[in-house]
């Protein structure tokens, strides 16, 4: 049993880094990002159909069901849409730093979904988050406007989290992720026809883009939620959100080894991405405690 933890927490590990390396996929790849998400949820649902299918699940859901993840799927879409925008504005370290505010949006929306009172220490620990932020722009203004994306990004991104929590209780996640990714290739495909966009020259792209997207949407997408599903059977939630947290540390670091150029940021940008990685863990550490002391 020993083992089999150990085991899923390298797993785990090893799924918080691909996370992280989606982003510097997303600067890679040289085509819109309303293309690029496209193609990713494209590709991503097609595989997924094909793990149903393999694993002998139906894809019935009740109708009710069925709507909710149609509009999931566009959140889905738009988040994504947003968060390549932002490293194609800006960069992938200001992207992920943004994205650490995740927890604390969470922290504020989290009460309104799931009837519960806000917390007073993670409006606390998410106002530090926001002064590391803002020691962060004073010294990159001129990333704003992605900044403005990202943060677009990460509010619909905690927004479809809270949403996938309800129902993933009480359906299979791939099936789920399957008819939401096929929502976002709808919603995006009705968009791309109004703008005449399916042409030659979409469908045409350089070896390098196929090759690169494949990656994204088999390993950073497919894989990754379905790996990301069978950890969290045997690690506890506290780890898991702890280990998450991890992602734009991998992410920040991956950037200035790979993509070097505009990823080498200024001295005051690494002391306010440490403040909110720190805070953020830190935020973690004091629930995990104050929930021991309920039980």
């Amino acid at each position: 049993m020993r083992n089999d933890n150990l085991k899923s927490y390298l797993n785990l590990h090893l799924i918080v880094f691909i996370w992280g390396f989606t982003a510097i996929l997303g600067a890679l790849i040289t085509i819109d990002a309303e293309n690029l998400v496209w193609y990713r949820m494209l590709l991503a649902g097609i595989f997924l159909g094909i793990f149903i299918v393999c694993k002998r699940q139906s894809f019935k859901v009740p109708v009710k069901e069925f709507f909710k993840l149609i509009f999931v799927g566009l959140l889905i879409a738009l988040h994504w849409i947003f968060f390549f925008k932002a490293i194609h504005i800006s960069n992938v370290s200001i992207t992920l730093s943004i994205f650490s505010l995740g927890a604390f949006f969470a922290s504020l929306l989290e009460p309104i979904f799931y009837g519960r009172k806000i917390l007073w220490y993670e409006v606390f620990f998410g106002l530090i988050i926001i002064g590391g932020l803002g020691l962060i722009l004073q010294v990159e203004i001129k990333y704003l406007q992605g900044v403005y994306f990202a943060l677009a990004s990460i509010i619909l991104g905690v927004l479809f989290t809270l949403m996938n929590g309800k129902l993933i209780a009480d359906h299979e996640p791939s099936v789920i992720t399957f008819y939401e990714f096929g929502a976002g290739v709808f919603f995006i495909s009705v968009y791309f026809l109004f703008q005449g966009k399916f042409n030659a020259d979409f469908f045409s792209m350089s070896v390098n883009n196929w090759v690169l997207l494949l990656v994204l949407a088999s390993v950073c997408t497919a894989y990754a939620f379905t790996a990301s599903v069978k950890v969290m059977q045997r690690l506890t939630p506290y780890t898991v959100m702890l280990t998450t947290n991890l992602e734009p540390v991998y992410g920040i670091i991956l950037a200035y080894f790979i993509l070097g150029g505009k990823e080498k940021m200024s001295a005051e940008f690494y002391i306010g991405a440490v403040i909110i990685v720190i805070t953020v863990i830190l935020n973690g550490v004091f629930k995990h405690y104050q929930n021991k002391k309920k039980v």
